[in-house]
Parts: structure tokens; sequence; C-alpha cells
């Protein structure tokens, strides 16, 4: 057969969305599905959300693009307004996150060639870790499925389980540059850093002169019920990548620093043509205006609860199937037990239920629903994701 159109690097399901509305999608025969996937925790507003939906059309109206050779009212704007909510000092407008990985990498390498040090390039990762499908972002990580293939691939990093504060320590030498690492990995497995171990990184940046870059793409932007994750371990990075929703669905990313990461970051040392164009920043600034009202964020937290509350309750009635919750907020996974296959289980809740979740490493299936949920769609969730693990059940004892 020819090559599709469309590069065929995904294996697309049956699902064709056409429309949004809230937590909902809508294919093209007019299914309806739960969407607690948010298209991979970046439709943090839902779908159609007034607000983002006129800043999007009133900007599109007026300017779109100019190029980053003129001064950015827009961009300095938003700019200041994420500084204002955040460690940082300075940020880079990308297009998306890895993008805002790529400037992460550069950042701290450019920081110790400025202070004298361009021997100290190395970062120090982590095993399981997505930061997305760059050749540098790909070399970050030691995960076969998205290397084979693409070798040689950029040297300068070394590897270490997630959450092994010891390891972690043992490989610092004096070619590292410092830590990468996210906060709550994701694509690996909704596994949450523990305190020990990113308190542990913050301590041995302090100690070594070393910086502490942050991957908040996914685990960033109010996703957890903070902010930012890193508010729950009481530490602040140095350096940190954000993307997914600070868009709501409109591409965006941004590479934030502290003044001190940034000082090697000087004219000509990076750049973008679509990154921070005014389209862009009308929408990141929409999401800010809903996400910073004051019972935005406590609102997530208390639906995280009371999501997770609900996965507590579920799970017993389902203990051949389930085996642990992960996560924190409204970035949940639950485990499931072998021979249950994770992304058997989200395909059979898409195709049979109508709810939308998404598969990650370790068997796990990701819950990432629209910030904006209410009890209903909660309750809509539960009962979907009960009657689902029944009919599995009973599909896999045939």
């Amino acid at each position: 057969m020819p090559i599709t159109p469309l590069m065929p690097v995904y294996p697309r399901c049956g699902v064709r969305p056409v429309r949004g509305e809230g937590v909902y999608l809508y294919g093209e025969q007019g299914e309806r599905y739960l969407d607690f996937a948010a298209g991979i925790a970046v439709n943090a507003l839902g779908h159609g959300h007034p607000h983002l939906v006129k800043a999007i059309a009133e900007q599109a109206a007026t300017l779109m693009h100019v190029s980053n050779l003129y001064g950015s009212p827009q961009g300095e704007a938003l700019a200041q307004r994420i500084i204002d909510v955040s460690f940082a000092d300075t940020l880079f407008f990308t297009n998306s996150g890895v993008e805002a990985i790529e400037c992460a990498i550069k950042t701290a390498r450019r920081y110790h060639y400025v202070n004298g040090n361009p021997e100290r390039h190395k970062l120090i990762t982590f095993k399981n870790a997505f930061h997305g499908r760059s050749i540098g972002a790909i070399s970050a990580t030691d995960q076969p499925k998205m290397r084979d293939g693409f070798e040689p691939l950029l040297p300068g990093f070394d590897y270490v389980p997630f959450n092994d504060l010891a390891g972690a320590l043992a490989k610092i030498d004096g070619e590292t540059a410092g830590f990468l690492v996210e906060t709550i990995q994701g694509e690996g497995g909704m596994t949450a850093g523990t305190p020990e171990f990113i308190q542990g990184l913050r301590k041995a940046c302090d100690e070594h002169g070393l910086l502490l870059i942050l991957d908040e793409i996914q685990c960033g932007y109010g996703r957890t019920g903070k902010m930012w994750a890193y508010e729950h371990y009481g530490i602040e990075p140095d350096i940190m990548t954000v993307a997914k929703g600070i868009g709501a669905g409109f591409p965006l990313g941004a590479c934030l620093a502290t003044e001190e990461a940034a000082k090697g970051m000087v004219f000509g040392t990076h750049g973008s043509t679509y990154g921070g164009n005014p389209l862009a920043m009308a929408a990141g600034m929409a999401v800010l205006d809903v996400m910073l009202e004051a019972d935005f964020l406590p609102q997530v937290e208390r639906m995280g609860e009371r999501l997770r509350a609900a996965f507590e309750q579920l799970i017993p009635n389902h203990d051949h199937l389930f085996e642990e919750i992960r996560g924190k907020g409204l970035m949940l996974g639950i485990k499931m037990k072998e021979p249950a296959v994770s992304r058997d289980f989200v395909a059979h809740l898409r195709d049979n239920h109508g709810l939308l979740t998404v598969a990650a490493g370790e068997n796990v299936f990701r819950v990432l629903p629209p910030l904006i949920i209410d009890e209903s769609h909660i309750a809509d969730c539960i009962e979907r994701l009960s009657a689902g693990a029944r009919s599995f059940a009973g599909t896999s004892d045939d």
C-alpha cells in the first residue's frame, strides 16, 4: 500500500473528533466521548472555552505574526504575568514543550560556558523519562523505543533511576552541568518525585554549583492543584520547561529561568520564528485570566481529591484488575495488574464506553481531565470506568 498523506508515525485509533464542548468530544457520526485525556493534559479549560475562543478570535483579526525582530508588547505582558506567579526572572516562548527542553539544555550549557567551565556540559537525567521527540530530547532518555534508529545521539547525558537520589549524587563529576528531571513523570508511569529526591537534587545543585532543570510540561500549569508541581516540595528550580496547559490547546511553550541561570542567553544565542507570536500570547493571557481567578486552583485541588477518592472506592471492586493510584491533583494514573494491559484497557474504555484516557509506561493508564471538571463529570467518569472494568474483565475471561 502507498504511504498515507499523514506520515504514519501514530497508530491512530477509530475516534475522529470534529467538535468539542466543555469536557466532551464529538465524532464524525455524532458519537459523544467524555474527554478525560484532554489532548494529553493540554486542554486545561476543556473545549470551546468562551473566554479563550474570544481572545483568539479577536487577536487573529488584529495581528497574528510579525517575528521577533520587533518589540513584543503582547509577549512582554504575558512573560511578566508568568514570572509574577513563578520562581523565574525571565523566559523564552516556544511553540511546544520539546522546544522548551532544547532551550533549557542550551541555557544550562551556556551558563557554565560563560562561567569559564565549558567542560560542565553533561546533564544527569532519569530512566523512564519523556522530554519530547527531538534529537536532544531523545538523547536525554535511555528508552530504546524512542532512540532506536536515530543514532548517533547527542552526547552529554548520564542516566539514573528516577527517585534514586544516591545514584544521582554518585554521577556528579567535573563535567556535570545539572539535573534534568520531571517533577512528576507522566509518560513514564505517573510517578511523583519523592520529597527526599526532589529536595535532595536541589541541595546537591546548591552545594556543587549545578543547575536544577524541572520539566513541568505535563505536571505544571495547575495540573496538580498548584500552579507548579514544584510547590508541593518547598523548592524552586533554576530552569523550568512548561507547555501543554499554558495555551489550553493553542501551540505554546516556554523555558523559564532565574536571572543567574540565564546569564549566558544573550543576543544571538537562541531564537524562534513563531515563538511568542501575538496570537499565542493572546491565548496564553486568556488561560491565565481563568487560572488565576481566586477559586480556580483550589477547585482543581478539590476535584483532584474527589477523583482520587472515587478511584480508591472503585479499586477494591476490581482488585484483580487495578493495583494502585499514582499522581497528584488532576494528573492521576491507575496501575493495572498483569495480565491486563493498560493500552488494551484504554482502547476498551474508548471504544465501548466512550471514556477517553491515555496509556502510560509501567502498565498505567492516565486520567487527565480538563481542569474545569465538576462533580457531575467525576460521577460520569466513574460510571463509565466501572462499567468498563466489568466488561473488560468479562471479555478477558472468555
